[in-house]
C-alpha cells in the first residue's frame, strides 16, 4: 500500500480519537457524568409482525444497522423495553449515530413511560446528517444533553417507521440494576393431557342426523383425551341477539349432546370461539368481508375493550349454559325459542350444565398474512381479552364476559401463530397499564392459560417461511420455543400454565410440513412416531396440554399445509398416529413425567401410584438406533411395550434383566419399559 494511504489512515485515526475525547468532554461538561446505561437487547419486543430484532441498535457498533423485515402489517408501530423490578434509570443525555438515509417524514422517536404512565418524547432521529453522532433534537444535532432529565422510567418505547433506524443509540445518565430473573420450575401433568385434538361438531354428528351422536364417529374420537372445539360464532348467533345451542343456528348441530358425551368419555373440551357471524361481516366493505377478520364491527377502535362487546356478550351466554354456575340471574340468559323451520326442535334456556371448564378467545389473532383487518397487536388483543374475560373489569354492563357467567371457567388466550413470546409480552404490559394489579401485587391479567402454535419443520419457522418438510420434534426448535413461553409465563404472568393447541404433520408429500418416509417406515408411520414423540417432548418440557391438528384430513390429496394432517381416515378408522396415541393413553395416560435420565437416546421416567415406567426414543430422523442399559434396581424382569399400527394394543415383550440391568436397542419409534417387580400387569393398567 502507498505511503499516502497510511498517512490518510493515521489522520483518520487521529480524528476518531479526538472525536471520542471531544464527546467525553462534552458529556462531562453537559451532564457531570458519563455512565452509559446498559440495554438488554433481548428485552425489546415489537408490536408488529417482524422477522428481525433491535439488537443492532445497541450492540456498540455504529455501522451495523437494525433490520426488521419488509412488508410489515404496520408501517408505523411501537417497540417496548420494560424495566424489571428494582431496576431504575435516569436519562440526561442521548446520542445516536447517523449512518445513512434521511427520515424527516418518518422519524424514529424514543419515548419514556413513567411510573405514572406518562409518555414523554425524549429523542427524535431524522437522519439529516451523515456518518456522525447526533443528539436527541434534530434542530440541535450537536447537543446530546436533554433539556429535562427523565426520571421514574417504567418503559422505553421506540416509535418505528419501516426500517428507518440510526446505526446506534446510546443512553447516558445513572443506572441501578434490577432483579435477576429466576428460571421457571416445571410442573408436570399426566401424559394423557398431551393427547388432545382439534375438531368440529361434524366429527361427532352427521349432517343428516345432526342432533344425535354417531357412535362410529364417537369410537374414533375416543383416541383423544382433549377436544379443542372449533366453534364458529355464527353457530351460536347467526342473527344478532338470537342465541342458539341445541340446535345451533347453522347446521342444526346439538352442542349439548357433544359436550355431555365428551364429559362422559373423559374428553376435556376447550371451546374455541372464533370467526365472525354474517351480521358483523356485513359491516365491512364488500371487498374486505372475510370470516376471520378481527372480531369487531368495521371501523372500530382496536385498542378499546368496548369494541369487542358483542364477542364478550356471546361468550357470556355460552358459559352461562355450559359452565358450572347455577346461580346466574336468569334474566341475563337468552335463547331464541322460535323454530327455524317446521318441526325443528325449540331451543330451551339452560344454565350451569357443568360441561366445560375452558373457553378460548379466538384463534391466532396475530394473523399477519391476513393484513390489518385480520391482525391485532398484542396490546390490542389484550383489550379484546379484557372485554371477553370480565367485561373489562365489569365496566361494560351486565351479561358481558366469561367470568361474569362463571368465575371458575378458565379463559385461554388465542394460540399465537408466531413462535415468539413477544406478542404475549405486549398483552401483559397492556394489562399493567389498563387493568392494574391484584392485592397480592401480581398483574391483573385477563386470561388464565398461555397458548401457542408450532408445526415443527426443517426451517424452524412458524406458519410462513420456506420449509421443505416437517422435522422430528427433537431436531427442531420445539423445545426452545416451549421454554421461552414457560419462562415468560413464569417471569411476567404469574406462572400460568402453558399449552400448545396446534401441532402436527401432513402426509401429502407436496406439503412443506410433511412427514417423510425413513428407512422401511412409511410417511404414515413417521407421522405416528413424530406425533407421539411430540407428546413426550412437551410432557418433558412441562407444558400442561397439547392438541394436535386435526381429526380428519381436509383433503389428503392436496399438497398444502394442514390439508393432510388428520388422525382418522375418512371411513372413521384410525391412522397409525391415532393408534399410537390411543395405545399410549390406554397404558400410560395417567402416568406423570418425573425425570430425564439420558438425552440421546432420550430416557424419561414416569410414575403413577408408585409404579415406574420408562419412555425411550432416539431423537433423530435418519433411522438411527442406539443401545441403552436401564437400571431397574432389583427387578428380575420387565415388559417392553412397542406401539404398533392397526391395533388397539402395543406389542408386549417380557424380558429378563441381568441383576436389574436391561440393555435395549432404542429406535426412533418410542418404546416403554415397565419393571415387573412393581406387580405391573395389563389388569392393573389404566384403561
Amino acid at each position: 500500500m502507498s505511503k499516502a494511504y497510511f498517512q490518510r489512515f493515521r489522520i483518520y485515526k487521529l480524528h476518531a480519537i479526538l472525536a471520542l475525547f471531544t464527546f467525553i468532554a462534552s458529556l462531562n461538561a453537559n451532564t457531570g457524568r458519563a455512565q452509559k446505561i446498559p440495554i438488554d437487547t433481548a428485552r425489546w419486543y415489537q408490536q408488529n409482525y417482524t422477522v428481525g430484532n433491535l439488537a443492532r441498535l445497541f450492540d456498540g457498533n455504529p455501522y451495523s444497522v437494525a433490520f426488521t423485515g419488509w412488508s410489515k402489517i404496520l408501517t408505523n408501530y411501537d417497540a417496548y423495553y420494560p424495566l424489571v423490578n428494582g431496576e431504575s434509570m435516569t436519562i440526561d443525555s442521548i446520542r445516536m449515530y447517523d449512518k445513512e438515509g434521511v427520515f424527516t417524514s418518518t422519524p424514529l422517536r424514543l419515548y419514556a413511560i413513567t411510573d405514572t404512565w406518562q409518555k414523554k418524547l425524549i429523542a427524535t432521529f431524522t437522519g439529516e446528517t451523515y456518518n456522525t453522532w447526533v443528539g436527541p433534537y434534530p434542530a440541535r444535532p450537536a447537543v446530546i444533553k436533554l433539556d429535562t432529565t427523565v426520571t421514574n422510567i417504567r418503559y422505553l418505547v421506540l416509535n418505528i417507521y419501516n426500517n428507518d433506524f440510526p446505526g446506534e443509540i446510546e443512553l447516558y445518565g445513572s443506572y441501578t440494576a434490577g432483579d435477576t430473573s429466576t428460571a421457571y420450575t416445571k410442573t408436570h401433568v399426566p401424559l394423557k393431557n398431551m393427547f388432545g385434538i382439534n375438531g368440529f361438531e361434524w366429527d361427532f354428528e352427521d349432517a343428516v342426523r345432526p342432533r344425535s351422536i354417531n357412535e362410529t364417529k364417537m369410537t374414533a374420537m375416543k383416541s383423544f383425551r382433549g377436544l379443542r372445539h372449533y366453534m364458529d360464532w355464527e353457530k351460536l348467533e347467526e342473527v344478532e341477539g338470537r342465541y342458539m345451542f341445541n340446535p345451533v343456528a347453522r347446521g342444526g348441530w346439538n352442542y349439548d349432546a357433544i359436550y355431555k358425551r365428551c364429559k362422559q368419555e373423559g374428553i376435556e373440551v376447550v371451546a374455541c370461539l372464533k370467526t365472525l357471524p354474517p351480521w358483523m361481516i356485513n359491516t365491512y366493505p364488500q371487498n374486505q368481508r372475510e370470516w376471520d377478520n378481527n372480531p369487531v364491527r368495521y371501523g372500530s377502535d382496536f385498542t378499546n375493550p368496548s369494541s369487542y362487546l358483542e364477542m364478550a356478550r356471546v361468550a357470556f351466554q355460552h358459559v352461562a349454559r355450559y359452565g358450572s354456575n347455577t346461580n346466574i340471574d336468569t334474566s341475563l340468559v337468552s335463547v331464541y325459542s322460535i323454530p327455524k323451520w317446521f318441526m325443528d326442535p325449540v331451543n330451551e334456556r339452560k344454565i350451569g350444565l357443568g360441561l366445560i371448564k375452558y373457553i378460548e378467545c379466538d384463534n391466532e389473532r396475530d394473523k399477519w398474512w391476513k393484513g390489518r383487518k385480520g391482525y391485532l397487536t398484542g396490546r390490542e388483543y389484550a383489550a379484546n381479552l379484557s372485554a371477553f374475560y370480565d367485561g373489562h373489569k365489569n365496566t361494560m354492563g351486565p351479561g358481558i364476559g366469561v367470568k361474569n357467567a362463571d368465575y371458575t371457567i378458565q379463559v385461554v388466550m388465542a394460540g399465537t401463530a408466531s413462535t415468539s413470546p413477544d406478542y404475549l409480552k405486549g398483552m401483559i404490559d397492556w394489562c399493567k397499564e389498563f387493568r392494574g394489579y391484584n392485592v397480592d401485587s401480581t398483574v391483573n391479567l385477563c386470561w388464565d392459560v398461555v397458548n401457542f402454535h408450532l408445526y415443527s419443520n426443517d426451517e424452524g419457522s412458524s406458519q410462513s417461511g420456506n420449509s421443505t418438510r416437517g422435522s422430528a420434534p427433537e431436531k427442531s426448535n420445539c423445545a426452545t420455543v416451549a421454554r421461552q413461553f414457560l419462562q415468560v409465563s413464569h417471569q411476567y404472568s404469574n406462572n400460568m400454565p402453558v399449552w400448545i393447541t396446534e401441532l402436527g404433520y401432513d402426509i401429502n408429500q407436496g406439503s412443506p410440513l410433511k412427514a417423510i418416509a425413513i428407512g422401511n417406515r412409511s410417511a404414515l408411520q413417521t407421522q405416528a412416531d413424530w406425533d407421539l414423540r411430540s407428546s413426550l417432548l412437551y410432557s418433558r418440557e412441562g407444558l400442561q396440554k397439547a392438541f394436535f391438528y386435526e381429526v380428519y384430513d381436509a383433503n389428503i390429496n392436496a399438497p398444502y399445509k394442514f390439508a393432510s394432517s388428520g388422525f382418522i381416515n375418512a371411513d372413521t378408522t384410525r391412522k397409525p398416529a391415532a393408534d399410537f396415541l390411543f395405545q399410549a393413553n390406554k397404558l400410560f395416560g395417567e402416568y406423570t413425567f418425573t425425570q430425564t435420565l439420558n438425552g440421546d437416546p432420550f430416557v424419561d421416567r414416569y410414575e403413577f401410584n408408585g409404579q415406574k415406567m420408562y419412555a425411550l426414543v432416539v431423537p433423530d430422523e435418519i433411522g438411527r438406533t442406539a443401545n441403552y442399559t436401564l437400571d431397574l434396581g432389583t427387578a428380575g424382569s420387565a415388559v417392553i411395550y412397542t406401539p404398533q399400527a392397526g391395533s388397539n394394543d402395543m406389542i408386549e415383550k417380557v424380558v429378563s434383566t441381568a441383576n436389574g440391568k436391561l440393555t435395549i436397542v432404542v429406535t426412533e419409534t418410542p418404546v416403554f419399559v415397565v419393571p415387573l417387580e412393581l406387580s405391573f400387569s395389563k389388569n392393573s393398567m389404566v384403561q
